[in-house]
């Protein structure tokens, strides 16, 4: 059992790009304390960004690779996602739940989707930016999309916003409310693990 109590579940996080969801799970780390949380690593066959390193903020592999995983039926979702694969190794997830843990893993709309029907008995959180206009700006600042490529990512983000009211939870990023976001997340993960019946999540 969690050291938070109540019974470990899953907890997915997603929502368009740029909008922070690794920053929010970063920020979720520091509270780890209170919450005894695995978080996911997902394998990816994009290269390395700035100061992102193996096993910590991904698992890079080759395409081969990530297709010998698909193969073997390692992943519990996968998507091709602007040109690369992303997915969610299985075993991290079953390992994690059977130690008595909270797992959260963070994914992209198209993912969500599919955990939805692999997993339904998990918890959807979609992270919102509070504004198109303020996720256009952040994609600027992070300085690693091309202008074409920001334009592709804001045109998904509103179809993907639209499609955030069918998540169990909506949690809004706001500019400079990082942690509030992150006492939210807390505050659902609270009260998502110990709900009564509760969540029988099986990987």
């Amino acid at each position: 059992m969690p050291a938070s109590g109540g019974i470990p579940i899953l907890v997915v996080v997603s929502g368009p790009s740029g909008v922070g969801k690794d920053t929010l799970i970063d920020r979720l780390r520091d509270l780890d304390h209170a919450l005894d949380c695995h978080f996911v690593v997902t394998a990816t066959t994009r290269a390395p960004r700035s100061g992102e390193q193996e096993g910590v903020n991904h698992h890079f592999v080759d395409r081969r690779e990530f297709e010998r995983m698909i193969e073997n039926n390692e992943l519990l979702e996968w998507a091709s996602v602007y040109g690369n694969y992303y997915g969610v190794p299985r075993s991290q997830v079953r390992v994690a739940l059977n130690a008595g843990k909270h797992v959260l893993l963070r994914v992209d709309v198209q993912g969500a989707a599919r955990l939805r029907l692999v997993a339904p008995e998990a918890v959807f959180v979609f992270v919102m930016p509070p504004s198109l206009e303020s996720l256009r700006t952040r994609l600027k600042l992070r300085g690693k999309d091309s202008a074409e490529s920001i334009a592709t990512r804001l045109a998904a983000a509103e179809d993907e916003i639209a499609r955030g009211k069918t998540f169990d939870y909506r949690v809004v990023n706001r500019d400079g409310g990082l942690d509030d976001a992150a006492r939210e997340l807390v505050d659902i993960i609270h009260r998502e693990s110990t709900r009564i019946p509760p969540r029988a999540v099986s990987v």
